[in-house]
């Protein structure tokens, strides 16, 4: 599938003219994709313009992320709620996610990126509206399903919307600012998180989305292009489509829940067995399918899995330590919401700072050396936060250090590694490659916030007793116990760039437009 808009016309200026507004109304009468604005699509920069608009939904969905990890004490009490099951406010919105991207990374295929993605906003804003009502934990937590599947039409083809839209020679680029937006939605989110939490309250973190939500799908309505099809003919894949869920769902369960329920419970020898079957039945129903969600052609690239794997990892340690910390601001430090989320923020920020220079240092001197680096870095800002998170207000100013350390690493890797993913397959399977790239991700997040849970509980369990709550451990204890985390992100990052290291030459398909191939150093 490939972006396509209107050639430029001979005059210029901004306002639509009336034929471009008729062109728009009789494609929603007929249930089409209606073309951009013409006053848009002829700018030389209009594919800026693109960039820009999906760096809206990479914003806003980066803001809920983070903003939720601060919200997250706060809910603790709020709820009287054992630490486990709070997780799942967060864990529950980032599973939907990875469960859904793969069927609306194939749905748009099938019917077009435009329409799935404005869409995305609207399905997004009301999650996040029902989710500010929510009477109870379970209530909230199902919302917060709905609201994790509007993110995952928001974001199953964003990196194939900005991959489609940019040059080759501009990739690194366009993908390293759609970095930069999340990142700067990550760093937003927890000094936004914190404001609400010591102003208005925990549902206007949620509430807050609306009208952002409203003015996206606005604005994408009348900015992303039209998709053409080309190769995507076929039936859906209604046998994959049902089993991925609950696949997911079951390992999720077993990383989260396992150290609640003992190693020898039944229900947690329930969902290793179910991951294994519906994983197995999943695989099984792809490679039978004429148009599986997952084409299996992708993970016979070495350099794609490896990529793949990396990105997991890094987003693993990424949340997992945006899960932790804020309960040790919060809990072994007496920080506010806002002093909370403000130290945390410092990660992303340093994030956004460094991703549009790992996108140019990837376009410059390829993946492994970059990438590498950039694990190399955060295992350097661990080792640090590991030494000097002790609940001492004295040594505030080297955690912090700490954190902006890790950050700059993140930058460095984030964008080089999902533009040397990309690269690695041809054109007419980059809409599932963007797909599967965005599920590793947040598979990540995912197996991130439950492994760094299902620790910090593991350590918590003797001073707290069967129901671990933050609330009623010593500062000494939480300390402890988060070091025991630090330690197992670091492990994470430590796999990472060994695989990031070992990454081999996959060379991608020609293209269409300039017959080269390109190389994944």
């Amino acid at each position: 599938m490939s972006l396509t808009q209107e050639p430029k016309a001979d005059a210029t200026g901004s306002a639509p003219d009336p034929a471009s507004l008729a062109a728009l109304r009789d494609a929603v009468l007929k249930g089409r994709e209606p073309p951009p604005l013409r006053a848009v699509a002829r700018l030389a920069s209009y594919r800026w313009f693109v960039v820009g608009t999906v760096c809206i939904g990479s914003f806003m969905g980066q803001v809920d992320a983070s903003m939720t990890q601060v919200l997250l004490p706060r809910l603790e009490s709020e709820f009287a709620a054992p630490l486990h099951a709070v997780s799942w406010v967060a864990v529950g919105y980032i599973l939907a996610m990875a469960s859904f991207m793969p069927i609306f990374g194939r749905l748009a295929d099938m019917f077009g990126r435009k329409l799935l993605y404005t869409a995305s906003f609207l399905v997004f804003a009301l999650g996040s509206a029902l989710c500010g009502f929510a009477p109870s934990l379970p209530v909230l937590i199902a919302f917060r399903i709905l609201q994790g599947i509007g993110a995952a039409l928001l974001t199953a083809n964003s990196v194939a919307i900005v991959v489609l839209a940019t040059s080759r020679e501009e990739r690194g680029r366009g993908l390293g600012l759609q970095s930069a937006a999340q990142a700067i939605g990550l760093g937003a989110g927890p000094a936004l998180g914190g404001l609400i939490l010591d102003t208005l309250g925990w549902q206007w973190a949620f509430w807050i989305n609306v009208p952002v939500g409203l003015a996206g799908a606005v604005i994408g309505w009348f900015v992303i292009p039209q998709t053409r099809h080309s190769g995507h003919s076929g039936r859906f894949d209604w046998h994959g489509a049902f089993l991925i869920a609950p696949a997911l769902t079951a390992v999720v369960a077993a990383l989260n829940e396992g150290y609640a329920w003992g190693l020898t419970s039944p229900a947690l020898i329930g969902c290793v067995v179910a991951a294994i079957v519906f994983l197995t039945l999943f695989a099984r129903a792809e490679r039978r399918a004429d148009t599986p969600l997952i084409d299996f052609d992708l993970l016979r690239r070495g350099a794609f899995v490896i990529g793949n794997v990396a990105n997991f990892l890094s987003y693993a340690a990424l949340f997992g330590l945006f899960f932790l910390v804020p309960f040790v601001l919060v809990r072994a430090y007496q920080d506010s919401g806002l002093a909370a989320g403000l130290r945390l923020s410092i990660v992303p920020v340093m994030l956004g700072l460094l991703a549009p220079l790992g996108g140019a240092l990837y376009d410059r001197f390829g993946a492994r050396v970059v990438t590498t680096s950039g694990m190399a870095v955060c295992i350097a800002g661990l080792a640090v936060l590991h030494v000097f998170l002790d609940g001492s207000a004295a040594d505030m100013p080297l955690v912090m250090l700490a954190l902006a350390i890790f950050g700059v690493g993140q930058g460095l890797f984030i964008s080089p590694n999902s533009a040397a993913i990309m690269a690695t397959v041809p054109d007419d399977l980059t809409g599932e490659a963007g797909s599967l790239l965005n599920m590793a991700r947040y598979l990540g997040m995912s197996a991130g916030i439950a492994s760094a849970s299902a620790l910090l509980a593991f350590g918590l369990r003797a001073a707290t007793g069967p129901r671990v709550s933050t609330i009623d451990a010593s500062a000494d204890t939480l300390v402890a116990a988060s070091r025991d985390v630090i330690l197992l992100l670091g492990c994470f990052l430590a796999l990472a760039g060994v695989l990031s290291l070992i990454r081999t030459v996959s060379r991608k398909a020609s293209g269409a437009d300039d017959g080269k191939q390109v190389g994944v150093r």
